[in-house]
């Protein structure tokens, strides 16, 4: 399978707006909110100034995404990782999270957060991509883990 991976610009907002809501829907139906999914065209525009979006692509389809936001010096966030469900366990999340450990050659650390009942994303970070989970805390009624990877 060959993934392609582009910087998204303002232009993308609405691939970036497909691609969330089709990741993020069971998210959205559980909780009854995600901060991922059901957003404006306009709000990504702003949201793809302030931190950066990555989209991957399989045969030209846009099937994911990733955004990071440099928090400190060598300290990134990944805001987002997503990969639409019927292309998800292809390795693709893997290579958006490779390609960023690229991109932003100075990392020492990466941190990101997801919901502890997330039994997939928890295994996916830390089995597959090598994260700890740092602590954990409650987000309203979800609660979340936070994980980081240091760079050895």
């Amino acid at each position: 399978m060959d993934i392609q991976i582009k910087k998204a610009s303002s232009k993308d907002a609405q691939v970036l707006v497909n691609i969330y809501n089709k990741a993020f829907y069971e998210d959205y139906v559980k909780y009854g909110v995600c901060p991922g999914y059901g957003r404006s065209v306009s709000d990504m525009e702003k949201s793809i100034d302030e931190m950066p979006k990555y989209i991957a692509c399989v045969d030209s389809n846009p099937v994911g995404a990733i955004s990071v936001l440099k928090k400190s010096d060598g300290l990134y966030y990944i805001g987002a990782l997503c990969v639409i469900p019927e292309c998800q366990r292809k390795g693709i999340g893997r290579k958006l999270l490779e390609f960023i450990k690229k991109e932003y050659k100075d990392w020492k650390r990466i941190e990101l957060v997801t919901p502890a009942d997330k039994e997939k994303n928890i295994n996916f970070y830390t089995k597959k991509c090598g994260f700890n989970i740092d602590y954990e805390e409650m987000d309203g009624s979800v609660k979340l883990y936070h994980f980081s990877l240091n760079k050895e």
